[in-house]
């Protein structure tokens, strides 16, 4: 007895541990929070996010190229011995340079660029517009991911809410299961009545697996959007609100869309890179001028005169110049080269900006279409749910054939599934065009 007692308080133990732990993995989200949520999990953002740093630091890297730069060199060297210089005379002899085996050399070089023929001026604004594109692509890649949650998020508010309406139904069409078999125990009814009846019980059962089946699928694809465990049990809250009433005018849409989209402005960034990108290539035209230093800490100091086996210091300072006088055509094939790529480039970003003026008209008329589709199915769930109420009082009277009332009931349905669909295509039409004008 009393090892029954304690299996049994293990298994309820268990059980509560259980569902514990099942209601912990539970989760209502507003799609605000999903939108939050998702941002800051993502691994795409991330990726996209480590591009703007490693554009911002090439840019540093390339700025630092302006500024002296500051060298040291050391080394150490054992010679072979050799006889000292040494001259003869009638007096002795006279060691003039003593033979020093051992060598050190300390060289503190500085350098500073004074003309580089626009090449570090021209890379310096390459970087910038590569830097400044980065940050725009960054921005798209967010409003990317913001739309993908959307889609994923009123995805699962229509898997819910067509689960209700089939779950709705399926009490409707049991209430009718119950009549008619009361009808065929009075002898109202024949059992080909019933049979139906039963046949489309079961048919929306069926409704009911797939229903329940989409809104898990639905849950596992938000959650893994938003990067939480696919096991988290995402629930969308009742009393979500679905707007239809936002208007919006087309010539201003387009307008938006040509000054915010940010994958536009990174193009133009680009184009402006590709641009420069020619003037770097001319650089080469041009003599290379630095300004030079040197510091020497050497033992023996090469510069004095006899050599002594001791530290001494000396420096120099200079202005060096290098010019490229002939290279074959390469310069000018270079800035060939760059002026095709920035041709190139630049008809690019004319296509592009004709590419979002068709996606922002298209996006604007299917949302005009959602919004009209809205309306449309409101007022047919209002007239199929008044054709129930009515077929249903009237075969309860004895006034409306079995077959009527199936109809009703599977009108109403596919009433309420087309109301369902509308709303969260509106809501997705609605997303499309805040990310085709840019703006999340």
């Amino acid at each position: 007895m009393k090892q029954k007692i304690n299996k049994f308080i293990i298994t309820l133990f268990a059980g509560i541990l259980v569902s514990s732990s099942a209601f912990a993995q539970q989760k209502e989200i507003t799609l605000e929070e999903g939108i939050q949520i998702g941002l800051q999990n993502s691994k795409t953002l991330h990726s996209s996010k480590m591009k703007v740093l490693s554009a911002e630091a090439n840019l540093s890297a390339i700025n630092t190229l302006r500024l002296p730069s500051l060298s040291l060199n050391a080394s150490y060297t054992h010679l072979s011995p050799v006889n000292p210089f040494a001259v003869a005379t009638p007096f002795g002899v006279f060691t003039i340079s003593p033979s020093i085996l051992d060598n050190y050399n300390l060289k503190l070089s500085l350098q500073q660029p004074l003309f580089t023929g626009f090449k570090l001026s021209s890379s310096s604004k390459i970087a910038e517009d590569n830097s400044l594109a980065a940050k725009q692509q960054y921005t798209q890649d967010e409003q990317n991911l913001i739309l993908n949650i959307k889609n994923a998020y009123w995805g699962l508010f229509s898997a819910e809410k067509l689960k209700k309406a089939v779950d709705d139904n399926f009490l409707q069409v049991k209430a009718h299961l119950a009549d008619i078999q009361n009808f065929f125990k009075q002898g109202l009814s024949t059992k080909n009545d019933v049979l139906k009846v039963e046949v489309q019980l079961s048919e929306i059962q069926l409704q009911q697996i797939d229903a329940k089946n989409s809104v898990k699928i639905a849950i596992v694809n938000l959650d893994n959007i938003i990067g939480l465990p696919l096991s988290t049990d995402l629930q969308i809250p009742q009393n979500v609100s679905v707007s239809n009433n936002t208007e919006y005018d087309l010539t201003q849409l387009i307008k938006e869309a040509i000054r915010n989209r940010p994958d536009l402005k990174a193009l133009e960034y680009q184009v402006e890179a590709s641009k420069t990108g020619i003037a770097l290539a001319q650089s080469n035209w041009y003599p290379q001028i630095y300004l030079t230093g040197n510091y020497y800490y050497s033992k023996p100091n090469q510069r004095i005169l006899p050599s002594h086996n001791q530290f001494d210091a000396t420096w120099d300072v200079g202005i060096g110049l290098s010019f490229n006088i002939w290279n074959w055509g390469a310069t000018k094939d270079q800035t060939t080269q760059a002026e095709a790529q920035y041709e190139q480039s630049n008809d690019g970003l004319k296509s592009m900006r004709d590419a979002i003026t068709l996606e922002v008209t298209q996006d604007y008329y299917n949302m005009i279409k959602a919004k009209e589709k809205i309306l449309v199915a409101e007022q047919t769930v209002s007239q199929a749910e008044e054709n129930y109420r009515v077929t249903d009082d009237k075969f309860k009277q004895g006034l409306a054939l079995n077959s009527e009332l199936l109809d009703a009931e599977t009108a109403l349905l596919q009433a309420k599934t087309n109301q369902i669909q509308s709303l969260a295509d509106y809501e997705l039409a609605v997303a499309r065009i805040q990310r085709s004008i840019g703006t999340k």
